[in-house]
């Protein structure tokens, strides 16, 4: 089936007489021309926009501020119109229809991205550059403490981005830039956007709000969310303790000049969710009974989260501070997190997180032809779990790094090099800071083993050539460590939300990535393609693995390590099929395949994403614009001891936005999004609760976007 799937994608990326079969086919799809003007994010007026290529978007992670067509890494950006369309209740649902990126779940609360088959502590969660510092990585049962809603744009970096953002991305970042801290002067004094929505799949809805003002030399920000859903509906009737309750919010300011800017910000994120539990009822007379107490038959599998997270940031940048450094960021951030895991409205095991994290980022004047920049970051983490099934004892966590990438170009060729080295630092031992008013039995004879020190060395070659005017060759090669996290070394005991017996082993060494990938673009007034392939050995690579023994009634989950290799093939074609008055028709299709599996025959990984193929049809004018989509699912039952396979499934959504007032500096957009239209019975292989707990079933969001 992956031959198959390869044929199709070489096809649709480079095979000229394709749009026009599938347009006289009626083929589905999305926007793919959203992208602001400017060249930056979304702008803060939030007016969308639906003439501009996607490669003119500005990497806010790119530390020479690049656009995505001039990084050589691998990266995709969603932002204005295209990122209006996509937005979900979690960061990694709206980012999930980029090729090589799909989602954990684990209910509608909770989805964290998987880009290339990795997660976890793999994938670096960022809010505008700095950590989310939430517990995520640590379970999937974790929601991220991030809201897309209030995002301008999210960019998602694919492949080991050790070198800028520490060692524990080695599979890719997800950066999203909310414009808390602003660093320019809004347009025409002030500027905003207000959204209210309501879907049918969870009677529930969501309501946002941002705005930013200022003059010359100063701005403010404020922005809000609230959400709240219902048990959701299924093809198999209303999942049972799916309800979602979120509130988040913001208040932040900045002054600037010529010499640069300085900002700061306090958010504050709230999240109460359930763990679905995999009871259905058919009618949601009885979930609201069952929610009020009227039907107790399956109170005691019910878990809820209740979640909080505040964050402090600081962050400046100066222009020319000294000679031979052009441009001269720093930032702070300061987050207090914990979260409550109930068992029948009962409180059981509390996580609590204090981390503090500081980057200094130096972007030196060309030496010798190459542009580049160094600096250093420096994290500190105190993570506790309490409680009788607390699985992971308190550590605190100091990491320091330093980081060098430098870039030169050339007629036809771009040469990026780059090299970071950590020191990495886990402390079982170590008090926590909280008061919890419970006495932790965890002693240094608890972990023999002590204190764990890592050093991290990475590095990276990266090379473009523009062959022609329209074609790019693109070669990465990468070599990355990663420090285990607190919970592969030291987890020891029940996690009630995931239903495991979870056991770590302090004994885990550096795992060790080394990839290449060789990616191919063409770029044309009629279509834009990409093609990459790549493939990541691992020495060492820490997974999860079921044992098939049971230990007070729950499957026992070990970490352990060993050699692995991870290939894959992603492809994108987007064909411009007309311009004109009567509108804008644009074609995409795309699709991704990765396959995951142990040396020397030591069987498949756990949890890899199925391959898919999906292709949409997207219309738009000054107006109104219009997607149907169809993306497929395969089958995956190359799976692990233990795992159950997932049937393949075909998701059908659309999208329509329609412009009813608009002037110079305001609009107002109504739209309306169907999702999985076919009503299919959908489970994702990258979710530990895939057998319980399927996908939503056939939903519409109505809504109305204001922009000022």
């Amino acid at each position: 089936m992956n031959r198959t799937l390869l044929a199709l994608c070489i096809a649709a990326a480079f095979a000229a007489p394709l749009p026009l079969i599938a347009a006289d086919a009626d083929a589905p799809l999305p926007a793919s021309d959203a992208a602001p003007p400017d060249g930056t994010a979304t702008p803060a007026d939030g007016t969308p926009h639906h003439d501009e290529q996607l490669e003119a978007v500005v990497v806010r992670a790119s530390p020479l501020r690049q656009t995505s067509d001039q990084v050589i890494a691998p990266v995709a950006v969603l932002s204005g119109a295209e990122l209006d369309d996509a937005r979900s209740a979690t960061l990694g649902a709206v980012v999930a229809r980029l090729p090589g990126v799909q989602t954990t779940y684990f209910g509608p609360g909770v989805g964290r991205p998987v880009v290339r088959g990795l997660d976890g502590p793999r994938v670096g969660v960022l809010n505008d550059g700095m950590a989310a510092s939430d517990v995520s990585n640590v379970s999937q049962d974790h929601a991220v403490t991030l809201e897309p809603f209030l995002a301008n744009q999210i960019e998602v970096l694919k492949g080991p981005r050790t070198l800028l953002y520490g060692p524990g991305a080695i599979g890719g970042v997800v950066n999203v830039a909310d414009g808390r801290i602003p660093e320019s002067a809004p347009a025409n004094g002030a500027t905003g956007r207000a959204e209210i929505n309501g879907d049918s799949v969870s009677h529930g809805g969501t309501g946002m709000a941002r705005l930013d003002a200022g003059g010359s030399n100063y701005a403010l920000h404020i922005d809000g969310l609230y959400r709240e859903t219902q048990d959701y509906d299924t093809p198999e009737g209303v999942l049972e303790n799916s309800a979602v309750k979120t509130r988040s919010g913001a208040i932040g300011g900045s002054v600037f000049g010529d010499w640069g800017f300085l900002g700061a910000s306090v958010s504050r994120f709230l999240t109460d969710y359930g763990v679905p539990n995999g009871t259905h009822s058919h009618d949601h007379e009885h979930e609201h009974e069952h929610a009020a107490g009227g039907d107790d038959e399956h109170e005691e599998e019910n878990v809820t989260i209740g979640m909080r997270q505040t964050r402090y940031d600081v962050k400046g940048g100066l222009q020319n501070p000294f000679a031979g450094i052009e441009t001269l960021r720093f930032g702070f951030a300061r987050t207090v997190y914990d979260h409550t895991e109930f068992e029948n409205g009962q409180t059981g095991t509390q996580f609590f997180a204090d981390t503090n994290e500081a980057r200094l980022e130096l972007v030196h004047a060309p030496l010798a032809g190459w542009r580049g920049a160094f600096g250093v970051q420096g994290t500190n983490r105190h993570f506790d779990a309490i409680g009788e099934e607390a699985f992971v004892p308190p550590t605190r966590s100091d990491n320091l790094g330093l980081f060098l990438t430098e870039q030169r170009e050339w007629d036809r060729l771009t040469l990026e090099l780059g090299a970071r080295v950590d020191r990495t630092r886990l402390d079982p031992t170590a008090a926590a800071p909280h008061d919890h008013e419970h006495e932790h039995a965890h002693d240094e004879d608890d972990h023999p083993i002590g204190k764990r020190d890592f050093t991290s060395t990475s590095f990276s070659f990266g090379a473009g050539w523009r062959l022609a005017d329209a074609w790019h060759l693109k070669l990465n090669l990468d070599r990355a460590q990663r420090a285990p996290a607190e919970e592969e070394l030291f987890a020891d005991g029940a996690h009630v939300a995931t239903s495991t017996w979870e056991i770590g082993n302090a004994q885990l060494g550096k795992e060790t990535s080394n990839q290449a990938e060789l990616g191919l673009h063409y770029h044309s007034e009629f279509v834009e393609a990409k093609l990459a392939a790549y493939l990541n050995r691992f020495d060492d690579y820490i997974y999860l693995a079921d044992t098939g023994t049971e230990e007070d009634g729950l499957p026992v989950r070990e970490w352990t390590q060993a050699n692995a290799r991870f290939h894959g093939l992603e492809a994108e074609a987007t064909f411009h099929l007309a311009r004109g008055p009567a509108g804008h028709w644009d074609l995409r299709v795309w699709g991704d395949t990765v396959r995951a599996r142990l040396d020397d025959g030591g069987g498949n990984l756990p949890r890899i994403p199925a391959a898919r193929f999906g292709s949409s049809i997207h219309w738009s004018n000054d107006l109104m614009r219009a997607s149907l989509g169809v993306v497929r699912y395969f089958d995956q039952d190359r799976v692990t001891a233990y795992e159950t396979p997932t049937d393949g499934f075909t998701l059908v959504d659309a999208n329509v936005a329609w412009t009813v007032h608009s002037s110079d500096r305001t609009s107002v957009e109504l739209f309306a999004n169907g999702s999985n239209l076919t009503n299919q019975t959908a489970r994702l292989a990258t979710s530990y609760i895939k057998d319980v707990a399927p996908l939503p079933g056939r939903s519409v969001v109505f809504g109305v976007r204001a922009f000022f």
